[in-house]
């Protein structure tokens, strides 16, 4: 996870949640398609299309997993989630992040989530996060394939770190007579192969033995996991509600760092009764 603001230094002490009163902590998912919110104590409260509407007519400010429109993700954000947040807290604030945009994505990311007013930013590599979600051994080598409705990635995790990814700007929304499941089966197993190719060690070819785990909506499509499965011949381990396990792992997340050392102070003391 990446830090993005610092701490004031006399850092507020935080309960777990949901006992915590002081503040307020969410997960974000912001996909091309659709956007997924986690609060703490409320769960899942948003999954609606990534969309906004600054005129006459709908905007998408994520396309292909890049953010081409920070200040309409900003609207969307507060549209979303102003009148949800308890008043008067800054919430500390998970966002997951495509592999492969890097620092752009991260940082219009924390300009768009600046709306709501957070005490802290970190980001979190999507892969990372729906392992999280799985309840993967991220102790030995794992590859995680996400197959999104605008966007598909194939990633080899080792010790929970990015090792090698790989992306296509390819995924379910474009099934129909341009885009067959077939083209995207081609497509993960191009970008395995090319994980296994680039790997100089074992860690790879390892980790695609023990089999692959899949997300995104792509999971949800029988056309796509049977082909896979055969095209492969590995394991293929779908997570549970692939479609939400990015901002599940978020949130996962979100709950760790909530009373980490490095984020928040000791506990204050319990109040004895007299």
């Amino acid at each position: 996870m990446t830090g993005t603001h610092d701490l004031p230094g006399d850092a507020a002490r935080h309960r777990p949640w949901p006992l915590c009163r002081r503040c307020c902590g969410i997960a974000l998912d912001l996909g091309s398609a659709r956007t997924r919110v986690w609060i703490a104590g409320k769960g899942t409260v948003v999954d609606v299309p990534t969309v906004t509407f600054p005129g006459t007519g709908a905007v998408h400010p994520v396309q292909r997993g890049t953010i081409v429109d920070t200040p309409g993700c900003s609207r969307m954000l507060r549209r979303l989630l102003g009148h949800r947040l308890p008043r008067f807290t800054r919430p500390m604030v998970i966002v997951t992040t495509p592999v492969l945009d890097g620092v752009a994505y991260r940082t219009r990311a924390r300009a768009a989530v600046e709306v709501l007013r957070p005490r802290s930013v970190l980001t979190v590599p999507s892969a990372r996060s729906i392992a999280l979600a799985a309840d993967a051994d991220m102790s030995r080598p794992l590859v995680v394939v996400d197959i999104g409705a605008h966007l598909t990635e194939a990633v080899l995790l080792c010790d929970g770190a990015v090792t090698d990814a790989h992306r296509t700007a390819v995924g379910t929304s474009d099934l129909g007579e341009t885009t067959t499941p077939e083209q995207i089966v081609e497509a993960v197993v191009a970008m395995l192969t090319a994980i296994r190719r680039h790997d100089r060690t074992s860690l790879a070819a390892g980790a695609l033995r023990r089999g692959i785990l899949l997300a995104g909506g792509g999971a949800l499509r029988p056309e796509i996991t049977h082909a896979l499965t055969a095209r492969l011949k590995a394991p293929l381990r779908i997570v549970p509600a692939p479609h939400t396990a990015a901002v599940r792992g978020a949130a996962r997340f979100l709950q760790a760092a909530h009373t980490h050392p490095s984020t928040c102070g000791p506990l204050p003391p319990v109040a004895r009764p007299r």
